[in-house]
């Protein structure tokens, strides 16, 4: 293994954190992920109607702009973590997911690829080469620009292009494509380099007029891959302070325990990821 499993599921909501920039809707996307990690954690399993339940009581936090709807996307990410070895149910239940929070076939596309990208991290089958083909057979028949954007970028890459060629190539008529498509760049063209994947989605999360949501797309999909060890501490301590931070360490430790079959859940993150015994979900049980 490159990494363990403990620190890439760490590093997939810290680098979500960590690569966007400061805006409005930071506190939106957080406390939505942290609601449905909160229910995969305390049930075991994913439960549509606890997610309704939960999320009906936090409508006000929903809004339709553009911006909340592209961070639809880093809401799924406890999905992608808990699900990351069963595709059937990956697949089943994000569009359950994107259907709760913003009922879009380009955002249930999108969370789509990126949560079949941070899968693949996760099981250490992620192949640069075929990542994006295997995307596009993932998304299945469908109308969105996502699969021609995402092709689009497959054949820059090849071609060694630089990212203002991408820019200008890509489709921009629909911007949940063109955000994931340009997510899926800046990781792949900068696969091994945690900080600069982020920093040139950063850069050009400004065009975006801030949007920010490309920066944590960006931030999801390396720090799946690279590890929570990948991302820089001066960077987690100048994020929304150590707080958010540590919170979303405790909650993807949560995550790997139950995940994994552990009980007697500890709230130490030494004790989940040095001491307990992990499995695949449910082969470790109460005695």
């Amino acid at each position: 293994m490159r990494y363990s499993l403990v620190h890439q599921f760490r590093g997939t909501l810290v680098g979500a954190l960590v690569g966007e920039i400061a805006s409005d809707d930071e506190k939106c996307w957080s406390e939505m992920a942290v609601m449905g990690a909160k229910s995969l954690i305390e049930l075991g399993r994913f439960d549509l109607d606890d997610w309704l339940h939960r999320f009906s009581e936090n409508s006000t936090s929903l809004d339709p702009s553009l911006n909340v709807s592209l961070k639809v996307i880093l809401r799924t990410l406890p999905v992608a973590l808990f699900f990351h070895d069963n595709k059937n149910k990956l697949h089943s239940h994000l569009q359950q997911v994107v259907l709760i929070c913003h009922d879009e076939p380009e955002v249930r596309d999108s969370a789509l690829a990126c949560c079949y990208a941070i899968a693949q991290s996760l099981t250490q089958k992620l192949e640069p080469q075929t990542l994006i083909l295997e995307i596009i057979s993932f998304l299945g028949q469908t109308t969105t620009t996502v699969p021609q954007n995402l092709s689009k970028v497959n054949e820059l890459l090849y071609q060694g292009a630089g990212i203002e060629r991408v820019k200008a190539e890509l489709n921009k008529e629909e911007m949940h494509s063109y955000t994931i498509a340009m997510a899926f760049y800046c990781f792949l063209s900068t696969l091994e380099d945690f900080r600069l994947s982020v920093l040139q989605a950063r850069m050009n999360d400004l065009h975006f007029n801030g949007l920010g949501a490309l920066g944590a797309i960006t931030g999801a999909l390396s720090g799946a891959y690279n590890s929570s060890l990948s991302i820089p501490v001066t960077w987690q301590s100048a994020t929304s302070g150590m707080g958010k931070i540590s919170e979303m360490v405790e909650l993807s430790d949560a995550l790997m325990a139950v995940w994994s079959g552990v009980y007697n859940l500890s709230n130490s993150t030494d004790v989940i990821s040095e001491q307990c015994a992990i499995a695949s979900t449910h082969v470790i049980h109460l005695r």
